[in-house]
């Protein structure tokens, strides 16, 4: 395992994070979501990303109840708040309420005193972003998180959080989107705001959401229990890339990850730890040995002439819009 600072904070994380968003306490039992936990440390993983809407707030407790027994202090562990844990009309958003009440529950379901990155999951438009930003600060400044980070957050509303964060004193250092070889959008805006105010990406799906793994094949059915068949595994958000021409520009890469000495799914990985302002790459598993496959791509340096195969083949099927960052961003209350 290779390790990075997260943005330009002192914070060190590997460069591969164990992520449980489609897994512990969803698609997976819990003996094997605690294996895949086993294999992330046995391979020198040290971050862990959850949320508290992860599975109805089981993801946190699975999460919690395998780490048990750690060196707390060996270890990164990132949770976020924004997504409905609740019922009531303030068991969401990023009001002070809602913040205060849900990293103590959070806590209390991870089994720790503190984390080491707390996250807005994302940009609440209907909270002021003082009020959001003071309620991290006494989250920051009562010891039960180290630093705060957001989550597919636009360039300027990360901007202005980073002036708010600045003026209160805490350290505002990463930002967590979606990103991969077909999924580019955060490099127009995001990216370059990003590096000015030494603000780290931690991105997710990076093997967007399996496809480039290259085992949904063109013209096919995609294969039984894959993600793509699972309203559970996130077969919503791969619907856009399951189309023909982008599954066949996908299988073009084989000959390519071959050449490197890699899978299609380390390839992807390594090729989103090439952008310098990606601190880690999450991935996730349902298998232990997923886990050490994956964690193969930490440490990997593309060439660039494989990067510039990997462009050539993808250029004409990824979506780099800048402008789709704001699609992310929630209209309405949660």
């Amino acid at each position: 395992m290779e390790y990075r600072h997260l943005g330009r904070s002192g914070l060190i994380i590997s460069e591969i994070a164990y992520g449980n968003w489609l897994t512990h306490g969803s698609q997976v039992e819990e003996d094997a979501a605690t294996a895949c936990v086993r294999a992330a440390l046995d391979v020198g993983i040290t971050t862990f990303d959850t949320a508290d809407v992860y599975a109805g707030t089981r993801a946190e407790s699975v999460l919690g109840r395998a780490l048990k027994g750690e060196r707390r202090e060996g270890l990164e562990i990132f949770t976020k708040v924004f997504w409905p844990t609740g019922p009531g009309r303030n068991d969401r958003g990023l009001s002070r309420k809602h913040i205060m009440e849900s990293i103590d529950n959070s806590l209390s379901r991870l089994q720790t005193d503190y984390v080491d990155l707390y996250q807005a999951h994302r940009y609440d438009r209907f909270t002021p972003l003082e009020e959001t930003m003071e309620a991290f600060a006494d989250v920051v400044h009562s010891g039960k998180a180290h630093y705060i980070g957001v989550s597919e957050w636009t360039a300027d509303q990360i901007r202005r959080a980073h002036a708010l964060a600045r003026e209160l004193r805490i350290p505002l250092v990463s930002n967590q989107p979606q990103y991969s070889a077909l999924w580019r959008v955060i490099e127009g805006e995001v990216v370059p705001t990003s590096e000015e105010l030494g603000i780290g990406q931690v991105v997710f799906s990076p093997i967007a959401q399996g496809v480039l793994t290259g085992k949904y094949l063109p013209g096919e059915q995609p294969p039984a229990g894959s993600r793509a068949t699972d309203d559970k595994g996130g077969a919503n958000m791969i619907g856009r890339f399951m189309r023909d021409d982008l599954l066949a520009r996908v299988q073009e890469l084989k000959p390519v990850a071959a050449e490197a000495g890699l899978s299609l799914a380390q390839l992807a990985v390594a090729w989103v730890l090439q952008n310098k302002n990606v601190s880690a790459a999450i991935v996730g598993a349902s298998r232990p040995e997923q886990v050490g496959e994956n964690a193969k791509a930490a440490g990997v340096r593309l060439d660039a002439e494989v990067m510039e195969r990997i462009e050539s083949i993808l250029a004409p099927v990824a979506v780099t819009d800048p402008l789709k960052v704001y699609e992310n961003v929630p209209t309405a209350r949660p």
